[in-house]
């Protein structure tokens, strides 16, 4: 089943308000806010939103450390029906040289690999991550391991601001559990026409 992303953009305008907005239409929700602070800081900002209503999924910073993911892992069982906590890795829109621009050596697969097996070891539900990373996660993961890809883009469509896509097959292939897919449908000329290609192509990938 789909959910809807809120992300920090619409949080920043309307805060909680657009989640209860949202949640009132009874759709399950992606609340993306990417925390990234002190472990304490972090797990009141988790608690908080995951007692927000219909949270399905919610994201804190890899980078952050394993303190601050355990500290995000306990906020979340406090809540009676907890929404899956996911380890925010490598943003898409950075290749190896900008990686390297802020001290982080390697490949991006390879960081986001070793992101990921930190995460499981903090007790995360999963991570998100780039399309092109999502083979080598499921291995070293395991396959109840959650998987979220954004950077999703058809083959004909642009890349943007995005370093590490992958079309919407691709990553489903790759063993994507969840598709992040946001400006090429909502800067489509038909957004409802690209958004039903998507989703057709989705389909034919998981009957591969």
């Amino acid at each position: 089943m789909g959910l809807i992303k809120v992300g920090s953009q619409l949080f920043t305008a309307e805060g909680p308000r657009a989640v209860k907005v949202l949640a009132a239409l009874g759709l399950g929700l992606f609340v993306d806010l990417k925390f990234h602070d002190i472990p304490n800081t972090v797990a009141r900002a988790v608690a908080a939103t995951a007692e927000l209503p219909n949270v399905r999924l919610l994201t804190v910073h890899t980078l952050g450390g394993t303190a601050m993911m355990q500290a995000a892992r306990g906020a979340v069982e406090a809540v009676k029906s907890r929404p899956k906590l996911l380890g925010v890795t490598i943003l898409t829109s950075m290749d190896e040289a900008a990686l390297r621009s802020v001290g982080i050596a390697g490949p991006p697969a390879e960081r986001v690999v070793a992101l990921a097996k930190l995460a499981q070891e903090a007790g995360l539900d999963g991570v998100v991550a780039s399309g092109q990373e999502a083979r080598a996660i499921r291995t070293a993961c395991g396959p109840k391991f959650l998987i979220v890809v954004p950077g999703v883009r058809p083959a004909e469509g642009s890349a943007g601001d995005q370093s590490r896509v992958t079309t919407p097959a691709e990553a489903i292939l790759a063993g994507a559990d969840y598709l992040v897919v946001g400006r090429p449908i909502t800067e489509a000329e038909e957004p409802p026409a690209v958004a039903l290609a998507i989703a057709r192509e989705i389909a034919s990938a998981r009957r591969r």
